[in-house]
């Protein structure tokens, strides 16, 4: 008599949240453009059709630069016709009394996902992207410790081959610490998520002009514990 066949048994493990600090140390200096509220109120001007027939405004270069950072804390205030003095007199003052910068934690586990595929180590980006989260702050940002930024200017082209000339800051010298959430019970372990984001550094990158994107700026390393 045949004997009914054992059903499949799934075994679904439950998920072990763990938590760990690690620092990335830069390797070269990080290039930030963030997108200024003036750019994004023309864009979408635009697009609502309230922009036919207004002059282009006139650059400002500070205004460029300050505008480019992420700021954390203490961002500048001043009016959008401020002159380059004024804003430049703003910025001193803001790192005077202490402003913040910092930088989208996304863009860091991006690197990570992008270099663990590159390699080979993973066939998709989906289950590492799973794995961890690295926190911030409500506007996803970590806080990057360096020196003052400095005004680099860069001709780029926009557009249809139109050059531009661009104002961001440079950071020469800088570490984030993070702040990593991942799943202990997962297929990846903390020394493969650590040596996947110490993988980004290297081949990916952060910000402007990165590995990534034919540059050779925003490579980092993951520091040993001491």
């Amino acid at each position: 008599m045949a004997t009914k066949k054992e059903e499949a048994v799934i075994s679904i493990r439950p998920i072990e949240v763990k938590e760990t600090t690690i620092r990335i140390v830069g390797d070269s200096p990080l290039i930030m453009h963030a997108w200024s509220e003036k750019a994004k109120r023309m864009m979408l001007e635009a697009q609502q059709g309230k922009a036919k027939g207004k002059k282009k405004p006139v650059k400002n270069p500070v205004d460029d630069f300050i505008q480019a950072a992420y700021w954390m804390s203490g961002k500048p205030q001043y009016p959008d016709d401020a002159s380059e003095e004024e804003c430049a007199a703003a910025f001193e003052a803001a790192i005077e009394n202490g402003a913040t910068f910092g930088f989208p934690v996304t863009a860091i586990k991006q690197a990570a996902q992008s270099a663990a595929y590159r390699l080979g180590w993973v066939k998709n980006q989906m289950g590492l992207r799973g794995s961890f989260f690295i926190k911030g702050d409500e506007n996803g940002m970590v806080q990057i410790h360096s020196d003052t930024p400095e005004m680099r200017e860069d001709m780029v082209k926009v557009g249809m081959g139109t050059a531009d000339i661009r104002y961001r800051p440079q950071f020469n010298h800088w570490y984030i610490d993070l702040l990593i959430s991942y799943n202990a019970a997962s297929e990846f372990s903390l020394e493969s998520i650590i040596n996947a984001i110490n993988a980004g550094g290297y081949v990916c990158g952060i910000g402007e002009w990165r590995p990534e994107r034919d540059g050779d700026y925003g490579r980092f390393h993951v520091a040993p514990n001491k």
